[in-house]
């Protein structure tokens, strides 16, 4: 309540919404945001037709409006309509972060809503310079944005984007992104780092590190299962992989290779994205020269023999992690992480969640805070 006092206090004249998210006592926390200064009293559209009566009344008492937020509701288009018949202000249509991540989109829920109310919607969750100005020129008369600006390393520059984007909705050419190429644009822009944040720390490959500095390795996997030093399936796997594709072998030696400089042009000619080997690879100068994306536990001179043993798009173990053949592959100077296919998206758009929020922290870093002020460590840490 002592914020809203200080943002009403801060900007008289413009109206100041209390998201709330009541779903009980609604008359009692109506009153409490209204004598704060609330213009308009949110509430959770899951609370209990006597909870929303109670609060109308309320709201009507001190003068202020009610919106109904319809985050997670089984039955957003269904609630809407009870909502208008018992005359609540505002339906604002939410998709919240954790169900943005599995790719549900505001901007569908609010078309098919918009068809069957008449009252002013809001749109919420996710909402950027596209998909504001989507909002509005489908029909929306409120965009809420959040973490698109207070995530971002330029706050008012992210504000005044979105705004000037939904002052000219009609020219926003918003299109919803195919959910494969959006995941894979997300992967080429995040980090591993970001990745296994958004994992929970999970998915990175043990002792993998990068032959070549500064390249990039996106695609899906290509296994190999192989043992000490038969390059027969690795080689053999070339052919069965392509763009998009990531080669990874278990090859069980360090002592042994069953990679070298000829198979890496093999790969890099056929358009492969690039090889991770759990275990040896030899022919470094070559394969430096043609700088290109090989991951590995080790180097030596030594070469195996081409015996044909093992098998190409088995479930194998790489780094100490699962892998399976179309399960995403990602690595770039930190390392490798595996993320699993039925996941990939989730966690593309989680680890972009966490670049966004690491790159406000390095801007409150080089305004003068302390890593231990910005991430207030002190209060967070265990007693």
């Amino acid at each position: 309540m002592d914020a809203l006092r200080e943002i009403k206090k801060a900007l008289p004249g413009i109206d100041i919404i209390a998201d709330m998210k009541t779903v009980d006592t609604g008359a009692m926390e109506v009153e409490m945001a209204a004598k704060a200064g609330a213009d308009i009293v949110a509430m959770l559209a899951i609370s209990d037709n006597s909870t929303i009566r109670d609060a109308l009344l309320a709201a009507r008492k001190y003068g202020v409006r009610i919106m109904m937020d319809l985050i997670t509701h089984p039955d957003p288009v269904g609630r809407s309509r009870e909502l208008q018949e018992l005359g609540v202000d505002y339906i604002c249509v939410h998709v919240g972060i954790d169900q943005q991540m599995t790719g549900k989109s505001t901007i569908d829920f609010l078309k098919e809503i918009l068809q069957v109310v008449t009252i002013p919607v809001a749109a919420a969750g996710g909402i950027d310079p596209a998909s504001g100005a989507e909002a509005i020129a489908s029909g929306a008369a409120i965009v809420i944005v959040g973490g698109n600006v207070t995530r971002s390393a330029d706050v008012a520059g992210s504000a005044r984007k979105i705004r000037q984007a939904i002052d000219r909705a009609e020219d926003s050419g918003y299109a919803k992104k195919d959910p494969r190429e959006e995941l894979l644009s997300i992967f080429r822009e995040v980090s591993t780092s970001n990745i296994s944040d958004a994992m929970h720390r999970k998915g990175a490959m043990r002792d993998i590190l990068p032959i070549n500095l500064g390249t990039k390795i996106v695609g899906t996997a290509v296994t190999v299962q192989t043992f000490a030093g038969d390059w027969a399936k690795p080689v053999e796997a070339i052919d069965e992989a392509g763009p998009g594709k990531v080669i990874v072998i278990y090859n069980g030696s360090t002592n042994v290779a069953p990679w070298g400089g000829l198979a890496t042009l093999s790969c890099r000619m056929k358009g492969v994205e690039g090889v991770v080997v759990d275990g040896a690879i030899r022919d470094i100068e070559e394969i430096r020269s043609m700088n290109y994306p090989i991951y590995a536990r080790a180097i030596c001179p030594n070469a195996g023999e081409p015996k044909g043993m093992g098998e190409i798009n088995a479930e194998i173990t790489c780094g100490g992690q699962t892998v399976r053949p179309g399960d995403y592959i990602v690595g770039d100077d930190c390392g490798v992480v595996v993320v699993p296919k039925e996941r990939a998206y989730e966690i593309a758009r989680r680890a972009k969640e966490v670049e966004k929020t690491e790159s406000r922290l390095f801007e409150e870093i080089r305004r003068g805070r302390t890593l231990s002020q910005v991430a207030n460590l002190k209060k967070w840490e265990k007693r």
